[in-house]
């Protein structure tokens, strides 16, 4: 049977951060483990699928390699001895501890991986619609907390090292025995880590990581849109106690044009045509994303007409077909008329009202509804 997508069994967003993986997992281990449904091969199988996701999702290297190529990039991780070892609660003792290690004192940490993941970062992008159109690329600058170049991220002095926790006992993590109930809670002292640094680093303060500015070039495909992200993977912050970094999530907002409305693939735009081309006919200049292009405009075109141009739209960023140029005719009225100009249009209007029925069938119609409507007002049938 074909699994099922890690993201999907966990209940979480593609972006959720490992903390909020890990909440998933306790949820689901909680529900089905075998500790608390014996002979339940259903609940068997969904704790271990739950498990399964959880040790992928992570663990940074094989989230990268899920993230790009599913089932089959964590396969090859394995096989090549890529990542940092799984997250896992093998007993419901495990996960009780685990739960209330949250409420008592933060996250735990397991005693096999003593590391932190960095956390990720946002960067909010705006681009004009050209720009996300056709693709760009772009120089950016943001402060992230980096591996101290001093210490290389020990937070230790130069010829010191951090020494075991004598709290913990390098364990990172302490036990509380409170009646029938064992509570399992970080470490006070080392906060996690399993070490102290008695000796800190005058270029970090014993933390390890230092803020810094940091310039990026960011390749914005071809086709994005607002709410569209970027992953940026190994340019968050730095991990902690040689943890990997955090990913850097670049977010796309396109600023407003002041021609093109799009929608998804579908660009529109109006077109102001004179009142002598949309009554007799004739052809506009129309722009497009790749230059102006002549469109048709037949005789007796009404204002608010909608013409398409296809294929003048967006190209997708995920493949697929092209968008279409929507023209929404506007039917110009003439301003600053010289007398000249008055007395003609006074002229064509009287002669097109001695057959107003023939010329302006729109109005007339609109005139025998109105008068049809008071005809038949309060107590008239």
């Amino acid at each position: 049977m074909a699994k099922r997508d890690y993201y999907k069994v966990l209940d979480v967003p593609k972006g959720a951060t490992e903390a909020e993986i890990k909440k998933a997992y306790r949820r689901l281990a909680m529900k089905y483990h075998p500790d608390r449904n014996p002979n339940d091969r259903d609940a068997e199988e969904a704790f271990k699928e739950a498990k399964e996701a959880c040790e992928v999702l992570t663990d940074a290297h094989k989230r990268a390699a899920y993230d790009q190529y599913g089932h089959a990039g964590v396969e090859a991780a394995a096989r090549s001895g890529a990542g940092r070892g799984g997250f896992g609660a093998d007993t419901f003792s495990d996960i009780f501890g685990d739960v209330f290690g949250d409420i008592f004192g933060g996250a735990r940490r397991s005693s096999r991986s003593q590391v932190y993941r960095g956390a990720d970062l946002r960067y909010e992008l705006e681009l004009e619609l050209s720009q996300a159109v056709f693709g760009h690329q772009v120089e950016i600058q943001l402060e992230r907390l980096a591996e101290c170049e001093v210490c290389h991220g020990t937070g230790a002095a130069k010829g010191s090292t951090p020494t075991t926790c004598d709290t913990c006992g390098g364990a990172g993590q302490v036990r509380i025995a409170q009646g029938f109930f064992q509570l399992q809670q970080t470490c006070p002292r080392c906060r996690g880590s399993g070490t102290v640094i008695r000796n800190p680093c005058d270029a970090c303060l014993g933390q390890g990581r230092v803020r810094r500015p940091r310039t990026l070039s960011v390749k914005v495909p071809a086709g994005v849109d607002t709410g569209d992200r970027v992953r940026l993977a190994g340019e968050g912050e730095a991990g902690r106690n040689g943890g990997p970094p955090g990913d850097l999530y670049v977010e796309i907002h396109v600023r407003e044009h002041p021609i093109f409305e799009r929608d998804g693939v579908d660009l529109s735009c109006e077109v102001p045509v004179s009142f002598a081309t949309a009554a007799l006919g004739g052809s506009v200049n129309v722009p497009t994303l790749e230059g102006d292009v002549a469109l048709k405009i037949p005789a007796e075109t009404q204002s608010g007409r909608v013409f398409r141009l296809r294929d003048k739209g967006v190209k997708p960023v995920r493949g697929g077909s092209r968008g279409d140029l929507f023209c929404r005719v506007a039917v110009e009225t003439p301003v600053h008329l010289s007398a000249e100009q008055r007395e003609l249009i006074r002229r064509l209007d009287e002669s097109l009202q001695a057959q107003a029925a023939r010329h302006a069938p729109r109005e007339k119609g609109f005139l025998d509804g109105v008068r049809r409507f008071f005809a038949s007002g309060p107590g008239k049938s």
